[in-house]
């Protein structure tokens, strides 16, 4: 066996041409490694809010896990708030947010209590457990109301729980039909609602800031709360060419909240249950059965059950579909827009959210093949040929 310690030592020179030659190639190992990864994908932006590159979500028929369908209660002509008395009773309303109805829900309850306030503070029963249904529950237990919620379904199964969670109040009304006096009451409820979804910001309420992206093939106007309520969004810009990886030639950049609909209704309804509120399961078929309930002061928040409850006749069924594949913590943004119809990409802790549709007057609740097939190929079109 050989002798280690016998083995010559190198000389002063030689150990310096090994260590300069050993530092050469770890450069050389770096630099190419780096290569590798410039050609895999890794351009940089300047973004306004996360800190890591943009990565394209994985998208394809064979990842999807589920598909649901929810009817949103429009208005053309906008949302209803406003106080009615049938004899004994006062009925106050607060339904017809369309795609809204998240973003709003604040705001729209707190006028809806608003309309209460001449009212003495006793037992009000809330028609309704969804998004307006719990926070107008919520803000009338805060102003003293003993509060019973009466509800067909409880809120995991309604029509809120199948909400995409962006905040923007988009799908509100039709600019033109809706009234001045409209407009106004629509801007309020925003930021009342805006504020407090900040108030509640984090992971305990599903409530997060997030970078969206509008992706356009034309030019256009922006949507009309981008254009009148700017102030509830930060970072605005529209980005040339090079300063985003969308393969559309307009975009526009935004920061919002993004709202987890099944984490900020199951923490609401936590709320208003350890506050001393509670829950009966009924089902309203006509307003008989409403004013014979024993609360003198009503809410109704039914949604889109108002049309038939209160024959509203304005109030429209709008369908929306949503595709649901895998969740993916690495996709840190949204986009609206870029394919061929109602297109979107909304990243939530449970899943990936594609969309959608919005079709006006189809009551049918039954998710649709070639609805499913367009959403699946207007978004894998966009992120198949992120620049990145």
């Amino acid at each position: 066996m050989k002798d280690i310690s016998s083995q010559p030592k190198l000389s002063p020179q030689r150990r310096k041409l090994l260590k300069t030659l050993g530092f050469s190639a770890g450069l050389l190992s770096i630099n190419g490694c780096s290569g590798i990864t410039k050609s895999l994908g890794s351009k940089n932006y300047n973004r306004p809010h996360s800190r890591g590159p943009f990565i394209a979500p994985r998208i394809s028929k064979d990842k999807i896990v589920r598909v649901i369908v929810g009817l949103r209660p429009y208005r053309p002509s906008g949302f209803v708030v406003k106080l009615e008395e049938y004899d004994n009773k006062n009925i106050i309303h607060n339904y017809g947010h369309g795609g809204g109805g998240i973003s709003l829900s604040w705001g729209s309850s707190a006028l809806a209590v608003q309309e209460a306030v001449s009212l003495p503070v006793n037992n009000a029963a809330v028609i309704g457990s969804g998004i307006m249904g719990l926070t107008t529950a919520r803000l009338l237990q805060d102003k003293g109301w003993n509060v019973t919620i009466y509800t067909r379904d409880l809120s995991r199964h309604s029509v809120s729980n199948v909400g995409a969670g962006q905040w923007a109040p988009t799908g509100v009304f039709e600019e033109g039909k809706a009234t001045k006096a409209f407009e106004e009451q629509y801007k309020y409820a925003a930021r009342i609602s805006h504020h407090a979804y900040q108030n509640l910001s984090g992971a305990n309420y599903g409530i997060r800031f997030v970078e969206n992206y509008y992706l356009r093939n034309e030019i256009s106007p922006p949507s009309y709360y981008l254009r009148e309520l700017p102030e509830l969004f930060s970072s605005i810009k529209d980005l040339e060419p090079h300063q985003h990886p969308f393969p559309v030639p307009y975009v526009k950049q935004t920061v919002t909240m993004m709202v987890e609909p099944a984490t900020f209704l199951r923490k609401i309804r936590d709320d208003f249950l350890v506050t001393g509120g509670k829950f009966q399961i009924k089902n309203f078929t006509q307003l008989d059965e409403i004013l014979s309930l024993k609360e003198s002061t009503i809410f109704n928040c039914t949604g889109l059950g108002s049309k038939a409850l209160f024959e509203d006749d304005d109030l429209r069924p709008a369908k929306g579909q949503l595709v649901l594949l895998p969740p993916d913590p690495s996709i840190d943004y949204l986009t609206v827009g870029g394919g061929s119809n109602v297109t979107y990409m909304f990243p939530r802790s449970g899943e990936i959210l594609l969309g959608g549709s919005h079709q006006i007057d189809d009551w049918s609740r039954n998710p649709e093949k070639e609805v499913t097939e367009r959403i699946i190929e207007d978004n894998k079109k966009i992120f198949d040929n992120l620049r990145i």
